[in-house]
């Protein structure tokens, strides 16, 4: 498959993350701060609302769908909606395509907006946050750190998408700093535990699968039935506090540690520009219960990076990996979670857990790169880490890559201020 090409030119530049082949969807702000959604194309953005009032697109019928800040009720629609949107989206924008749009001046300068004078919002309200250990790199790793190399997976790990119930409320989108959190700390030393900022601020380099249609509580849904629940993809940095997890994940697992800030990037890429990108996971040890088997390729083939810049200096990339290193897709993970009869939500995001390849440059935790901080890394500015530090900026970005064209994902990222001062 390769490019298909757009009458908005910066859309056919072989490394434009926004061709017409991806289309992404996203919420712009305006100058007072309100929300409407969009589609990327090129380095512009095209205004949703704007053609839905002008009856160019019709997702919803008599009930408009993009005159809310929030993709919510274009994504409840289901498949087939969002096929029709897609279609009807490249044909106004392809070349050669309906000039409905491309022909009325007026209209164009209504509705098409350079991207880089518009911020960019939470697409999405997020229902429920899940966050998944799917990653046989990064579990194998953190296993061995903590329990050895002979019991480096849990028993389950290998029959089972492990994963723990986040914090909805504290998915931002990127761009958006955060501080460093606070917590009780034990070291191995201390009797007793305190209070105070995390010593050991990390990231996690994940796929965010957000869910677009749901189902009934107590009911459960097929692999094949869970891929089309899920509308599209985003880029994940579920930031986590070492210290603070060490302490408190025994025996329920991470809370505080997890509860502070989860960055998406702005733009969620829709599961029917990944279509040509899609592939297996990896052969079983085990053969999976028959409820978790896959009818198909269910992961993708994204190439992710991650670069972290000091405050005022030049990035460098730390880590290189693709989703492709799963163990369980999204798919897998999202019908193991509504097996047991729980209610999946419109806006329902699944994070696939931390990404990592087999070597050290391509590991998508610095708990992992820096093997719990005895390993530092350098940094083109002249610097090492261990863990993040306050004014540290950490981007992820992945893109699929096609022939002469990019599915890109936008950059997802985050800056950490000091912690509050507390008590």
């Amino acid at each position: 498959m390769g490019l298909n090409k757009s009458w908005i030119e910066s859309a056919n530049a072989a490394e434009s993350q926004f061709p017409l082949n991806n289309l992404p969807y996203g919420v712009f702000l305006d100058e007072d701060g309100a929300g409407s959604p969009c589609v990327a194309i090129g380095d512009m953005i095209v205004d949703l609302g704007v053609l839905e009032d002008e009856g160019l697109i019709d997702a919803g019928g008599e009930d408009p769908v993009f005159d809310v800040p929030f993709l919510n009720e274009f994504m409840d629609l289901g498949k087939d909606a969002w096929a029709e949107v897609r279609a009807r989206l490249t044909d106004l924008l392809a070349e050669g395509g309906d000039d409905a749009l491309s022909g009325n001046s007026d209209l164009l300068e209504a509705a098409l907006i350079a991207q880089a004078d518009v911020q960019m919002g939470m697409p999405f309200v997020v229902g429920e946050y899940t966050d998944f250990y799917a990653g046989r790199n990064h579990a194998t790793n953190v296993g061995i750190m903590f329990r050895g190399k002979e019991n480096a997976l849990p028993p389950n790990w290998l029959h089972i998408p492990i994963g723990y119930n986040g914090r909805a409320s504290t998915v931002v989108v990127s761009g958006t700093d955060f501080h460093r959190p606070n917590g009780q700390l034990k070291g191995p030393n201390d009797a007793v535990p305190s209070f105070g900022p995390c010593k050991r601020l990390d990231i996690e380099l994940e796929m965010g699968a957000v869910v677009g249609t749901g189902s009934a509580m107590g009911k459960p849904v097929s692999v094949a039935e869970a891929d089309e629940m899920i509308f599209g993809y985003v880029l994940l940095n579920d930031w986590s506090a070492r210290d603070i997890q060490a302490w408190e994940y025994q025996p329920l697992g991470p809370f505080q540690a997890k509860a502070f800030a989860t960055t998406i990037s702005p733009w969620v890429v829709p599961k029917a520009a990944l279509e040509p990108f899609r592939c297996s996971t990896p052969e079983r040890e085990f053969e999976l219960l028959p409820y978790l088997q896959e009818p198909g390729p269910m992961l993708y083939n994204i190439d992710l990076e991650v670069a972290l810049a000091p405050e005022g200096k030049d990035e460098t990339v730390i880590s290189r990996t693709n989703y492709n290193e799963m163990y369980y897709s999204s798919a897998q993970q999202l019908a193991h979670h509504a097996s047991g009869g729980c209610e999946m939500s419109t806006g329902d995001l699944l994070g696939s857990g931390t990404i990592s390849g087999v070597e050290k440059d391509q590991r998508g935790a610095l708990l992992e790169i820096t093997w719990a901080g005895a390993e530092p890394i350098e940094l083109e500015s002249g610097e090492s880490r261990t863990f993040l530090e306050d004014g540290d900026t950490v981007t992820l970005r992945g893109a699929c890559k096609g022939d002469g064209f990019t599915i890109g994902f936008g950059d997802c990222t985050g800056k950490i201020l000091p912690a509050v001062k507390f008590p």
